[in-house]
């Protein structure tokens, strides 16, 4: 025997799988619409009356969901709306940079409680590792004393980090983090914390947090480009977020393309258009704690050097969107990252008159580019809501046999 034979076959269902859906059906439903009487949830997911009565007695028992004051209706009988309960589930979020560990914990509603930050100073896992564990010891600790039931609800943590993922380079390239990539991180951390533990990049934990409570709020189809010291995108399709079998879905800043003014014919975008090469440009420290503030005041006074590299990530991104609108169709693209709101709104601003009217597309209601959040906690707010859908979100695969 040379080992168990690999069957191909399409998974079947089951009850248990069918009411861990419908329960993730009822959160959702309650999260996107706030509070939702019985007889609403059961119209709204066409869930039979019985099954909601179930569901929402378990989510009550359970401390998910709460009854509210009962509303009197112009016919029949008063109804009990539900709301989600803030406390029924924490999650933390940790983002692992090249210059910062940002750790964040959120609620089941995906509002933070708590944000604290580590810098590394490019220190490898060995020295890194230890100071991550630092974090999460101390926030456990303090959020413990504020929230009675925070060790007992808490459901996971997020990781995020630069990607692609699983792609051989050298040990220490500042890009591609290899040193982290080849550590034991996940087994490491989980083994010391106790915690469900799940990692994605930085652009898909970005979109992530722009589900929850962002710019992606209740959309099925949307593309988030996300610009941080690197270049990525995040992908929602039909309703999920799609990572790719490795994780390196949505990996635009390694597409190759002609930058002009170069002596090489094609280099990866985000050499034109990322936090790294701004800094570069404007002879910027991307370690700072500053960095924000300074590139504010750069944008408020702009020096030809910067009109010159945003003309040239305008370039790339122009064409990027073409590519990401002709493959998804998505209802909008959304602009976000860890940049200042001042660098995403010139973009959107220098890109909206280059991009070909598409205001005959039928269904189209939502403008072609949102600006999404923009801050340096947006990807470790994106990590902490990884757990917080895995746990909660109505996913086609769980009513799959696991």
């Amino acid at each position: 025997m040379t080992g168990e034979r690999k069957i191909r076959a399409t998974s079947g269902t089951n009850l248990g799988g069918a009411n861990a859906h419908n329960r993730r059906v009822i959160i959702e439903a309650l999260r996107l619409n706030g509070a939702l009487s019985r007889a609403d949830l059961a119209r709204a997911t066409q869930l039979t009356k019985q099954t909601v009565s179930n569901l929402v007695e378990d989510l009550t028992a359970e401390g998910l969901i709460r009854a509210l004051d009962s509303v009197r209706a112009t016919r029949g009988k008063p109804a009990t709306p539900y709301e989600l309960v803030p406390e029924g589930a924490f999650s933390l979020g940790l983002q692992i940079d090249r210059h910062a560990f940002r750790l964040v914990a959120v609620n089941l509603l995906g509002e933070v409680l708590l944000q604290r930050e580590a810098r590394p100073a490019g220190q490898g896992p060995e020295v890194g590792v230890p100071a991550i564990l630092g974090l999460i010891l101390a926030a456990r600790k303090e959020l413990a004393e504020t929230h009675r039931q925070f060790d007992k609800r808490l459901i996971g943590l997020g990781i995020a980090m630069p990607g692609p993922f699983g792609v051989d380079g050298a040990p220490d390239d500042p890009l591609s983090m290899s040193r982290w990539q080849r550590y034991p991180l996940l087994k490491e951390l989980a083994a010391a914390t106790g915690l469900d533990i799940a990692i994605r990049n930085d652009a898909s934990a970005a979109t992530s947090a722009e589900r929850l409570v962002g710019a992606a709020h209740g959309l099925d189809t949307a593309v988030c480009i996300y610009l941080g010291y690197g270049l990525g995108a995040g992908l929602i399709l039909n309703g999920e977020q799609f990572t790719g079998p490795n994780g390196n879905a949505g990996e635009i800043g390694m597409v190759l393309s002609h930058v002009p003014g170069t002596e090489q014919d094609v280099a990866p975008i985000e050499h034109a258009a990322s936090l790294a090469s701004l800094c570069a440009t404007l002879e910027l420290d991307p370690a700072d704690p500053e960095l924000f503030d300074r590139i504010d005041s750069a944008v408020a006074s702009p020096t030809p050097a910067l009109c010159d590299w945003v003309d040239g990530a305008t370039h790339q991104l122009r064409w990027m969107i073409h590519l990401l609108e002709s493959l998804f169709d998505p209802q909008t693209i959304i602009l976000c990252g860890s940049a200042p709101r001042s660098l995403i709104d010139i973009f959107i601003a220098r890109l909206e008159p280059l991009l070909p009217s598409l205001s005959d597309r039928p269904g189209r209601v939502l403008p072609r580019l949102l600006a999404g959040q923009s801050n340096q906690w947006a990807v470790a707010q994106g990590a902490a809501a990884e757990p917080i859908a895995r746990y909660s979100e109505p996913r086609y695969a769980t009513i799959l046999k696991s």
